[in-house]
């Protein structure tokens, strides 16, 4: 059938993109009542300019659970007894970034003097009992780096120590890749080649799979550090907390540093990232060198 007395050959129609999705929006206001609630159960600080990091981040997570606003999603979860929907926000809303052999220069201090000084500290009370934290440890590769080098320092005699690396982290989805131990070519890189000839095997042609030997060395637990008690029986000889505190506030992180000072054995070390410091004259730990603290007493 014809169109009578209209012309249609010169009319444009509009052609829609295929399989784009256009972004969520977040009003000011969900935007504030989400992040206030990631400030106080995660302690992370997010700025007035990160309403696009929280759509980019948790848009895929609403769509999928078919919910329609930022508010319902935030009312879901003060809804949820579980806690759940909290620990789900805590794993899309950290940044997991890392990679092994990270900042080297403290690796290296870890096993040429950090262990050497504790060690030597311990045989004089005839002691054999190392216990070492990776506080946010993200996909695992800082403590699989801690525990190789523990596993190369004490050598034949590792078995005598009662040692290896609690390694915590509020993401679950973090926690899970790490506990596969399962890295691509380019993320075990870094690794020197002689550890990585020993505690690595190839897993088809692009990834690498940690050892079991250096597994069974690394205890994974989900830990949030913003809890005012921590839950630890004894203090730690080496605490390594790197590149987390730079999402906190200075309320916030003096608090946190409070809390592992107290559970930080005396002559402990304790590790910070490169980009972050601690306040001279507030700091209760003494300043060793760029990134490192030891509790002196």
């Amino acid at each position: 059938m014809q169109n009578a007395g209209v012309d249609l050959s010169n009319l444009k129609t509009e052609k829609k993109p295929i399989g784009v999705i256009r972004p969520m929006e977040i009003s000011l206001g969900e935007f504030n009542l989400i992040r206030k609630l990631i400030y106080e159960r995660f302690g992370i600080n997010l700025s007035d300019k990160k309403r696009g990091f929280v759509v980019s981040r948790l848009q895929k997570l609403l769509r999928a659970e078919g919910v329609t606003s930022f508010k319902r999603y935030y009312e879901n979860i003060l809804q949820d007894k579980s806690g759940n929907s909290l620990k789900q926000l805590a794993s899309y809303i950290s940044t997991n970034y890392t990679f092994f052999n990270r900042e080297h220069a403290h690796f290296d201090f870890f096993y040429k003097t950090a262990l050497p000084a504790i060690v030597q500290e311990m045989s004089a009370r005839n002691l054999k009992d190392l216990r070492v934290w990776c506080a946010g440890c993200s996909s695992g590769e800082e403590p699989y780096m801690l525990a190789m080098l523990m596993l190369e320092f004490f050598g034949a005699d590792y078995p005598s120590w009662n040692a290896g690396v609690l390694a915590t982290d509020i993401s679950e989805k973090a926690l899970k890749v790490a506990m596969t131990g399962v890295y691509s070519d380019d993320q075990v890189d870094p690794v020197p080649k002689m550890l990585k000839a020993k505690y690595f095997k190839r897993v088809g042609k692009e990834h690498w799979s940690i050892s079991q030997v250096v597994k069974k060395e690394v205890t994974y637990r989900r830990f949030n550090l913003m809890n005012s008690d921590f839950p630890f029986k004894r203090a730690f000889h080496i605490v390594f907390c790197r590149n987390v505190m730079i999402y906190f506030d200075k309320p916030t992180r003096d608090s946190l540093i409070r809390r592992f000072y107290q559970f930080t054995e005396p002559g402990g070390y304790f590790f910070i990232g490169h980009s972050e410091s601690l306040t001279r004259g507030e700091c209760p730990y003494e300043y060793i060198m760029p990134a490192l603290y030891r509790r002196t007493q």
